[in-house]
């Protein structure tokens, strides 16, 4: 990196043995030796300001080695002086060759502030994970994935994840660069309002998993709120790993017809998670596993700041990403996640069998949802799409339409659903409701598809699939099904393209959440 003429560097290597190394914390992090800055004090009159070595640089680098099996973090903690304008961390790992099957080295990283690093506490201060090799906080702006404010004195701590290691270790490259000089002001951030103009009680499309360049993704909120319009969208989440400072990024970037959404991604080492439509400026910790016993605590801080709990992608094969926390503390999960594949089938069958048990126990169920977790071209914003409906175009509604599983998937804004029971006397019943008949008495199953040419549609049961159909050639059609409530305790519908792998199922083009029958 490129230093002024006047900055004053200084190297130290620090390593596992014994010394000065420390296991804290209930996620087991590793504290390395404290990097100290005491004696890197502007002289008076340094270049940059008389008297108070504005601008003036000081850097400090540290190597090492994890080996193979290191916890989940490591901590490096930075003794930062007083009169300290901005921080800038850079960092480089070696990528030896492994051999075929072998995991090679990945390595995350982050900051916390003088705040200190308790699980859930105040000193976050950003995560870029694996995305960028160097970050900058300041007190006016940071690099997106960091939160601009004051670097106070005190003791920060850089966090490393070593998400994977090689055999031969993890060798790392870690520079420190601080800049003297007055703070500058905080900018007060500019956050989405909660509601846009809607349609009333209406179907409104939404996609509740996008990344931007706040963590890996490649796109701007701009970009990515000019995608969402063009998919035909009505509401749109922010979900970033790990960091909530997307939050602020897009004043002037929602109006009347786009509802924007913030959260994040709680990117665990067993799994994520969607924390959906939390207060904006909400931080929720990601560093525990599921043996750790701490999901269920931050499940419940999720729903204090008013959001949802959706597990993202639970079958997905990508190393941390299979869910093992149990579906306990959920309030959706994403069944669907991006182009439909085999993961996802896996992900539709396990849900199916939770309506099963639920519907036999009689306990709460949890309805599905989908979206396309977009990060970069040709990632396609709203493939799929979950259309919710709500009693108008707000972040409460929606919530309340998701919460209660009124809502269905769809591939993209050409496909439209309408689906529901009637039986009784004159009773109805729409996705996501019951419809309160006796066991005998008949009950008339009905769906309307528009924009699947090609597709079958299917009723599903708690039996299976009993009845399936071909839809026009338009893509357009109805398919009714009489069935009782002794026969089958709730019926949701799918429609599928046809088959791309002999001998097993084509891929979904949309499904709905159930439809619950009898008392």
């Amino acid at each position: 990196m490129t230093e002024n003429d006047n900055a004053d560097k200084e190297s130290s290597t620090g390593s596992l043995g014994r010394r000065g190394l420390m296991v804290t914390g209930a996620a087991a992090a590793l504290t390395l030796s404290t990097v100290s800055f005491a004696n890197a004090a502007p002289a008076a009159g340094a270049a940059g300001g008389a008297g108070t070595g504005a601008g003036r640089t000081t850097t400090r680098t540290v190597t090492g080695t994890l080996p193979p099996g290191s916890p989940d973090f490591v901590h490096l903690p930075v003794e930062v002086p007083r009169g300290i304008s901005e921080i800038r961390v850079a960092y480089s790992y070696e990528r030896p060759a492994v051999p075929a099957g072998t995991q090679g080295n990945a390595l995350d990283i982050g900051i916390f502030d003088e705040r200190g690093t308790d699980l859930g506490g105040r000193g976050f201060r950003g995560w870029s994970g694996g995305a960028r090799t160097e970050f900058f906080l300041r007190a006016d702006e940071a690099t997106p994935g960091y939160i601009a404010g004051p670097v106070r004195a005190g003791t920060w701590h850089i966090a490393l994840g070593p998400y994977t290691v090689a055999p031969q270790g993890l060798a790392y490259s870690i520079t420190i660069t601080l800049t003297y000089g007055p703070t500058a002001a905080t900018p007060k951030p500019v956050y989405p309002p909660e509601r846009a103009k809607g349609r009333g009680r209406a179907w409104y499309r939404g996609d509740c998993h996008l990344h931007s360049v706040h963590s890996d993704g490649k796109r701007t909120p701009a970009e990515i709120a000019a995608l969402a319009r063009a998919a035909g969208l009505d509401f749109m989440h922010s979900s970033d790993h790990n960091t909530y400072s997307a939050h602020g990024a897009w004043d002037g970037l929602w109006d009347d017809d786009l509802l924007i959404l913030v959260g994040e991604e709680i990117t665990t080492r067993n799994g994520h998670v969607l924390a959906i439509s939390t207060d904006p400026g909400t931080f929720i910790d990601w560093r525990y596993r599921a043996r750790d016993n701490r999901f269920g605590h931050y499940a419940r801080e999720v729903r204090r700041a008013g959001g949802l709990v959706v597990p993202a992608h639970p079958h997905s094969t990508c190393i941390g990403c299979n869910w093992k926390f149990g579906f306990g503390d959920a309030d959706a999960v994403e069944v669907w996640n991006g182009p439909y594949t085999v993961d996802d089938e896996v992900s539709l069958a396990d849900w199916d069998n939770s309506l099963v048990t639920s519907a036999r126990s009689g306990r709460a169920w949890t309805p599905a949802m989908g979206n396309s977790d977009a990060h970069r071209d040709p990632d396609a914003i709203g493939t799929p799409q979950t259309v919710v409906l709500a009693d108008d175009l707000s972040r409460t509604a929606i919530l309340a339409g998701l919460r209660a599983g009124h809502s269905y998937v769809a591939e993209s804004a050409k496909v439209s659903l309408t689906f529901g029971a009637s039986g009784g006397r004159g009773k109805h019943a729409g996705i996501g409701d019951r419809l309160r008949v006796d066991e005998k008495d008949s009950v008339t199953v009905r769906l309307d598809v528009t924009g699947a040419p090609g597709c079958t549609a299917q009723f599903v049961t708690d039996q299976g699939t009993l009845y399936t159909a071909p839809l026009p050639e338009s893509g357009a059609g109805t398919v009714e099904w009489t069935t009782t409530a002794s026969y089958a305790s709730y019926v949701r519908a799918e429609v599928r393209h046809a088959p791309t792998v002999p001998g097993l199922p084509g891929p979904l083009a949309a499904f709905t959440n159930p439809v619950f029958l009898g008392e």
